[in-house]
């Protein structure tokens, strides 16, 4: 029993909800096959292209893995660039680079954080083969302009949807408007199963190709449904599959979602009521809510007016026991990005990520976690 004075447990920046149900899960895995492509495997791809509305989705060992698998199968690799922001995880920029293409950060909008077309446009070479947008916490940039710009100039969509399933654009599941999209499982995600990913193409032909490069070039997932009577090495590949132990998590955290998205959803609104005042008073910018995109709740942020209110801000949170955090390294800034050549001139992405502060979001929050957070921010913000 904890003494009277002791100091409050800290505040988690993320955290997955896992309970019995996934330890059921688990054990009927460990009863029957671990490998990928196991029936807990094909089970959850079958629910998400229910999901996502999409005729079939391939699930990976991470998104980064997905994103390296869209390109491959659709042909981009060396001599080609691939236009992507530089405000993202390093698995967008690592994904061209790892099939031969090179990444060329272009700039972020204000409102959305994601891609800005009309910088995209200025960027765009005759070794331009693709363009990945980013949905960062789950909203999606203008991708109207993005997916025009790309027809006119003859190019490729491939969706960095890392943090975007459960969300929506104009209706549309994100991940599922342009020729690919690719999703993360990981710890950090609204459903997870520890690391995992999942992929989806528009084209039936390069859905075919992903299968076999997934499977370290071989038929295999057609042998597995009897299509074949024995499978053999038919291209190159990879070993991309998810290990149906970390399936059926992902299938009884699939059980879960409405749960964690309302969950989420709660802390956010907590959030919105108990801030919006305080960031008004302060000119503190929350994430917009945009009548023709639906947010999945994945990340709740402040943007503050400069550098020092955030990072006073950021330290007086993590004083009072809150994890808080800064969000991202600009890639063109990082020493591989510097050693790229990459460009510099991307002055949004600079003074987003110099004044952006995430707060917890989490399905497991009590809504008194959230006043103490709320209460912090107000009392560490200068």
């Amino acid at each position: 029993m904890s003494s009277p004075d002791a100091a409050p447990r800290p505040i988690q920046l993320s955290a997955p909800w896992f309970d019995e149900r996934e330890r059921e899960r688990v054990r009927e895995a460990l009863a029957g096959r671990l490998s990928g492509d196991g029936p807990f495997g094909r089970r959850v791809e079958a629910r998400l292209a229910e999901l996502l509305g999409a005729p079939r989705v391939l699930l990976t060992s991470s998104c980064t893995h997905a994103l390296e698998l869209a390109l491959l199968a659709l042909g981009v690799g060396t001599g080609h660039e691939v236009i992507c922001p530089s405000f993202t995880f390093v698995s967008t920029a690592n994904a061209a680079l790892r099939v031969g293409a090179r990444p060329v950060f272009a700039d972020i909008e204000e409102t959305s954080l994601g891609l800005d077309p009309e910088d995209v446009a200025r960027r765009i070479s005759a070794d331009t083969r693709a363009l990945l947008p980013v949905h960062y916490a789950g909203l999606a940039p203008d991708m109207d302009a993005l997916l025009a710009l790309a027809r006119r100039r003859g190019l490729l969509i491939v969706e960095d949807a890392a943090q975007a399933l459960d969300a929506s654009y104009r209706g549309r599941p994100l991940g599922t408007l342009g020729d690919a999209g690719c999703f993360s499982f990981h710890e950090t995600k609204n459903l997870t199963c520890g690391e995992g990913g999942a992929l989806v193409l528009a084209d039936p032909q390069a859905t075919a190709r992903a299968e076999i490069m997934r499977e370290k070039g071989t038929n295999r997932a057609a042998f597995l449904r009897g299509e074949v009577d024995k499978y053999t090495w038919v291209s190159e590949g990879s070993s991309y599959v998810l290990s149906d132990v970390l399936a059926a998590l992902l299938d009884a955290q699939l059980d879960k979602r409405q749960e964690i998205q309302a969950r989420r959803a709660r802390v956010v609104a907590l959030y919105r009521a108990g801030l919006a005042d305080w960031a008004a008073a302060r000119g503190v910018r929350l994430p917009p809510e945009l009548p023709d995109r639906s947010s999945n709740h994945h990340i709740f942020y402040l943007l503050f007016p400069d550098p020092q209110g955030r990072d006073a801000c950021l330290a007086g949170l993590r004083s009072r026991g809150v994890m808080a955090a800064f969000h991202y390294v600009p890639l063109h800034s990082a020493p591989h990005g510097r050693r790229l050549g990459a460009a510099q001139d991307l002055p949004v992405t600079e003074r987003v990520a110099a004044r952006l502060l995430r707060l917890p979001l989490h399905p497991g929050l009590a809504a008194e976690e959230v006043e103490r957070v709320i209460d912090a921010v107000r009392h560490a913000a200068p």
